[in-house]
Order: C-alpha cells, then sequence, then structure tokens
C-alpha cells in the first residue's frame, strides 16, 4: 500500500543553492583533494581560481563581525558578476559588493542594514531600483538549518518555525503533515554554495582552521560548501593546530585555498585581536548615499591600490590598527563596555600607551579626557 505526504503549503521563494545530495557528494569526491597539501596562494590568486561569475556564495563570520572583507575586496576588484548571496547577516560584505554591481540575488535573512549603525544606503538603492532581486527570505535560524542538512547529505530538514508567518510565504520551504503525530511541519531545503569565504585568526599551510569566540554556523557552512577559501591573520606551524585540536573547526580537506591577511576583516570587528574601524565605516554609510560617492569610495579604497597592504595603508596604516588592537585588547575588561563611539571619535591613544597595553577608564574615554601618561595597569583595575 502506497502512501503520499500530505504538502499543506508551499513558499513561493525561489529555491537557490540547492543540489540533489548524491550529486553534490559526487562531485566532492572527484574535486576535492583529500591528502595534506600545502594550499598558500595569493588573496588574488584564490579568488581568481574558485570564485565564478554566477555562483552562490556565502560568508562566515556575523554581522560586522570576522567577514572576510580582503576576499570580498579582491572579489570587486575582479569585477566578479551575478552572484547569489546567501544573506544571513550580511551588512558591509554584502553592502558594498551590491555598490559595485557584483550582487544580482539575495536569499534574505538579515541584509540591508549594518546594525545600530543605520540602513544601508547601497543596499536599499540596489534592490528598490531591480539591480538586485531579494529572490526568497528566510530566518537566521533558518539558514543554519539550511547549511545543517548540506552538511550532513539530506535534501532537507524538518523543524517546527516559520509556520503562519510571512517568512514561511517568501521561503522556499514546504509544510507539510507529520506521518506520525499528524501535525504541521516546516521542511527547509538544504543550501550547498558553490563556494563559501572565511576569515579566521589562524590555520595551519594545509588549512586546519581555529575560531576564536562564538563559531555562528560557521562549522555547518564549511561542511555544506563545494569550495572553501581561508584568509586568515596568520599561517601558523603544524604544531600549533596540534597543541589546541578542539578549536580547529574546519579540517584540512574541507579548504581550498589558505591566503594570510592579517587585518583581513578590517573595518569589521577580529574577535580579541582588533575592534570594528567605526570611522569608516561611517564613511562608507555617508558617502554610499549616492551612485557618484559610491564610485568614489571604490576606486579610492579599491580600484586604484593594488592589493589589501595598501588599503590598509590608504585607511590609516598601523596608527590607525595599533589603535583599533589597543581598543579589542586593552580597553575592554570584563566589568567595563566600550562606547561604540570612541573610534568614530577619532580620538588619541599615545603610542606609549598601546605599547604598555594599558586600561583606560571607561568615564575617561566619556569626558574625552587625555590620558595621564604615568599611569600604570594593575589587574585590568587602576590602583
Amino acid at each position: 500500500m502506497t502512501e503520499t505526504i500530505d504538502i499543506l503549503a508551499k513558499g513561493q521563494g525561489e529555491l537557490v543553492g540547492w543540489q540533489d545530495p548524491d550529486e553534490n557528494r559526487a562531485w566532492v569526491r572527484d574535486n576535492k583533494p583529500r591528502g595534506l597539501i600545502d594550499k598558500r596562494m595569493s588573496v588574488q590568486q584564490a579568488v581568481e581560481k574558485f570564485v565564478h561569475d554566477g555562483d552562490y556564495i556565502a560568508f562566515n563570520g556575523f554581522g560586522h563581525i570576522r567577514i572576510p572583507m580582503v576576499l570580498i575586496y579582491e572579489m570587486i576588484r575582479q569585477n566578479k558578476r551575478d552572484l547569489t548571496v546567501a544573506g544571513k547577516t550580511a551588512v558591509h560584505d554584502i553592502d558594498v559588493l551590491i555598490g559595485a554591481g557584483c550582487v544580482s540575488k539575495v536569499e534574505c535573512a538579515y541584509s540591508f542594514g549594518h546594525e545600530l549603525r543605520g540602513l544601508s544606503p547601497a543596499g536599499r538603492r540596489g534592490v528598490e531600483s531591480g539591480a538586485v532581486k531579494v529572490v526568497a527570505e528566510i530566518s537566521n535560524g533558518g539558514y543554519q538549518w539550511r547549511f545543517l542538512a548540506g552538511m550532513m547529505g539530506i535534501p532537507f530538514i524538518p523543524v517546527r518555525n516559520m509556520m503562519g508567518t510571512d517568512t514561511f510565504e517568501k521561503s522556499s520551504g514546504i509544510q507539510i503533515r507529520d506521518p506520525w503525530s499528524g501535525k504541521p511541519i516546516t521542511l527547509i531545503p538544504a543550501a550547498y554554495p558553490d563556494v563559501s569565504l572565511f576569515h579566521v585568526p589562524r590555520c595551519d599551510k594545509y588549512g586546519n582552521a581555529q575560531i576564536d569566540g562564538i563559531l555562528v554556523e560557521d562549522f555547518e557552512l564549511a561542511r555544506a560548501s563545494r569550495r572553501v577559501i581561508l584568509s586568515t591573520e596568520e599561517i601558523v606551524d603544524e604544531e600549533v593546530i596540534r597543541d589546541n585540536p578542539r578549536q580547529t573547526v574546519i579540517p584540512f580537506y574541507l579548504v581550498d585555498a589558505v591566503c594570510e591577511a592579517p587585518f583581513g576583516a578590517h573595518p569589521a570587528l577580529m574577535p580579541y585581536l582588533y575592534y570594528f574601524d567605526e570611522a569608516h565605516i561611517q564613511e562608507w554609510l555617508e558617502v554610499s548615499k549616492t551612485e557618484e560617492g559610491t564610485r568614489a569610495y571604490l576606486e579610492k579604497y579599491v580600484y586604484s591600490v593594488k592589493d589589501f597592504p595598501a588599503y590598509l595603508e590608504k585607511i590609516g596604516g598601523m596608527e590607525k590598527l595599533e589603535k583599533l588592537q589597543y581598543i579589542e585588547t586593552s580597553v575592554m575588561n570584563a566589568d567595563t563596555k566600550h562606547p561604540t563611539d570612541v573610534i568614530a571619535r577619532n580620538e588619541a591613544i599615545p603610542a606609549d600607551a598601546i605599547a604598555r597595553h594599558e586600561t583606560i577608564p571607561m568615564d575617561v574615554i566619556a569626558r574625552n579626557e587625555a590620558i595621564p601618561a604615568e599611569k600604570e595597569r594593575k589587574d585590568g583595575l587602576e590602583k
């Protein structure tokens, strides 16, 4: 006796990034090397080799935290086009790509905003003009489940979410009647990005990558993706990775390229290493209000510079970068929170304070007072 599944509702969103799991498994078998191979290459080489026009792409991190801006700027420099982006928590990354004309489609969970900093002029203009199509919507959790299904090699994953919402109506999901309980349940399709781009604090030359701080969905995303490009703050010896194996979130056999790129998340935050460059983010938000301003920004920071080190010099060089390091590694402590607008005010921090890694009291920063040169640090608090 044949029983049929009772389909209760279908979302109207376009299905992007789905592959037959068996076909995807065969592709991985035939195209991904399994040996310990030195995968070091330049950012230019990695983007040219593994990112193609028309790809369905995804980025690691969350919002303005730990995103692969060094790779994104290179995609713009190489004039990649017609990309479909997994807009899971897409902010500065997708915004500059849209501004540069690289994106044609977005499946949106969170996009077109810069969190507390405001909405995205370039992203909104792209969608409102029709140049960029929002082809489907999904929740943040839904995206993690799409990647989880892809990682598991299954065509979909059942969840008890999105039912009765507009998000489901605009998604590519399906609601069925659970054959055991008889209750409705949502089926979310798997996602297999053509290529995913990650920025990590460290990895070895083979691609064994470790991540500090929260993982978001990076674990699942790396395993669901056909190609994985890593940019990293530093390439370390294999023994460094072996010393703390539980932090190795992305193993070597998932990775196609390793690119060493210090400060590669700028202007975003890299946990425990450097803070948001609020002044630079604000500059983008201001100039991208017009197409002319967007073009001028891209010319200044992308097209007119030959590579990412040249970009870092243009945004302020080591003086700016040491300041961002100082804010993230020294000013914050367990008892205080650092105000977001310190960098936006572009206050000076003496070089000797940076060298000593002193902790600056929050009230001094808030009052915009000079930092005493003779100040000493003891256990993160003033004596």
